[in-house]
C-alpha cells in the first residue's frame, strides 16, 4: 500500500508520516525544494518534489498510490485571495490530478478545520449537521476546499476531517499560551469565559488512520476532538499544575488586541510575511464558543481519546522544554 501526504512536514503531517511508516505503508510525500525535513529527515519517506499548484507534479506523484493524505494548507496568510489560493486552488488541483487515478484510489482524505464550519451558538458542542457559517477568509477558503472534495464523493472515496484546536509536541501556534501560562500570566480577553474543544496530535492522527482504513467513512465529515469542551481557565489551571506554578488573572481588552492586529498588519505589508495577530485572528478569538462533538466519529469509527487533558499538556510541555522552546 502507498499513501500520498502533503503537508507532512508540517505539526500534524509529520505525525501522521510517522504512524503510517509503522503501520506498513510505503509513504511518498510531497515537499518543495525548500521544505524544512527536520520532523520526517530520518523516516522511511518517498520525497516527492513538487507543488499542489502544479497539477503535473501532482499526477507523476499520484501514478501509483492508493490513499492520499491531503493535510497541507495556510493556516497564515496576508490576503483573502492568499488563503484560497493555498487552501482552494491547490486542494481542487489535487482532487483533479486523483481523478486520473479514480479506480485505484481507496480513499481520499481532505484536512479541514473547525474553521469551517464556525463557531458553536452556545457550549453546546455542535456536530457534522450543523450549516456551516465560517467567519474568516481561512474558514471561507478551508470550507471552499471541502464543498469540491465533496462535490468529486461520486468519483473518489473522500472523507473531511474537521479538527478543533490541536495540541502537542512540535506545534507553535498554541506555543505562545503556554509560555505566557508558565509565566504565572493567565491572559482572558473580555469580561466573558471562553470554551473550546481541543485535540491531541496523537489523537487526531489516530483518527485518521481509522478514517483512512473504515469503509462507513467513504463520503462522511468528522469532528475529532476531546468529548468535553474546556474553558481556557481550565487549561491554564491545568498548565499551571503541571508547572507547579501560581498563576494570576489578567484581563486583555479587546481593543488592546485590535490595535496590535492593525499594527502586525502594517508590518506584514512591509515584509511581505503573514501577521501572527490579524483582524481576521481577532474575529476568531473574540468568540464565546469554539466547540464541536466527536459522537459520529465515535459511533461510526470507534474512536475514542486515549490523551487526558493533563496528560498531552504535560508531555507537551516536557518536549517544549526539551527542545528549548520554553
Amino acid at each position: 500500500m502507498r499513501a500520498f501526504i502533503t503537508g507532512a512536514t508540517g505539526f500534524i503531517g509529520s505525525f501522521l508520516a510517522e504512524e503510517l511508516c509503522k503501520t506498513g505503508y510505503q509513504v511518498r510525500c510531497l515537499v518543495r525544494k525548500s521544505s524544512d525535513l527536520r520532523w520526517i529527515r530520518e523516516l522511511d519517506l518517498d520525497f516527492h518534489f513538487g507543488s499542489l499548484l502544479d497539477i503535473d507534479s501532482l499526477q507523476k506523484g499520484l501514478q501509483d498510490c492508493q490513499y492520499i493524505y491531503h493535510l497541507a494548507g495556510l493556516t497564515k496568510a496576508r490576503t483573502e485571495q492568499e488563503y484560497f489560493k493555498g487552501n482552494y486552488e491547490g486542494t481542487k488541483n489535487l482532487v483533479d490530478a486523483a481523478l486520473l487515478y479514480k479506480n485505484r484510489i481507496k480513499r481520499f482524505i481532505y484536512m479541514g478545520s473547525q474553521a469551517a464550519a464556525g463557531p458553536s451558538p452556545s457550549i453546546k458542542a455542535i456536530d457534522e449537521n450543523h450549516t456551516p457559517h465560517p467567519l474568516t477568509y481561512y474558514g471561507k477558503s478551508k470550507l471552499a476546499g471541502e464543498e469540491y472534495v465533496q462535490k468529486h464523493s461520486s468519483q473518489l472515496p473522500v472523507t473531511i476531517i474537521r479538527p478543533p484546536a490541536v495540541y502537542g509536541p512540535r506545534d507553535k501556534d498554541v506555543l505562545e499560551f503556554f509560555r505566557t501560562v508558565s509565566k504565572g500570566i493567565i491572559p482572558r480577553l473580555g469580561a466573558k469565559e471562553q470554551y473550546l474543544s481541543l485535540v491531541h496530535v496523537k489523537d487526531l492522527v489516530r483518527g485518521i488512520l481509522l478514517a483512512g482504513q473504515n469503509e462507513k467513512a467513504k463520503g462522511q465529515t468528522y469532528f475529532i476532538c476531546n468529548e468535553h469542551p474546556y474553558s481556557w481557565d481550565e487549561v491554564s489551571q491545568t498548565t499551571l499544575k503541571i508547572l507547579n506554578k501560581k498563576g494570576i488573572r489578567i484581563p486583555v481588552p479587546l481593543t488592546l488586541i485590535k490595535i496590535i492586529a492593525v499594527i502586525g498588519e502594517s508590518i506584514a505589508a512591509i515584509s511581505k510575511k503573514p501577521a501572527l495577530v490579524n483582524k481576521q485572528k481577532v474575529i476568531e478569538m473574540q468568540q464565546t464558543y469554539w466547540t464541536c462533538s466527536p459522537e459520529k466519529v465515535k459511533k461510526e469509527l470507534g474512536f475514542i481519546n486515549e490523551i487526558s487533558l493533563e496528560q498531552g499538556i504535560r508531555e507537551t510541555i516536557a518536549w517544549y522544554k526539551e527542545q528549548k522552546w520554553m
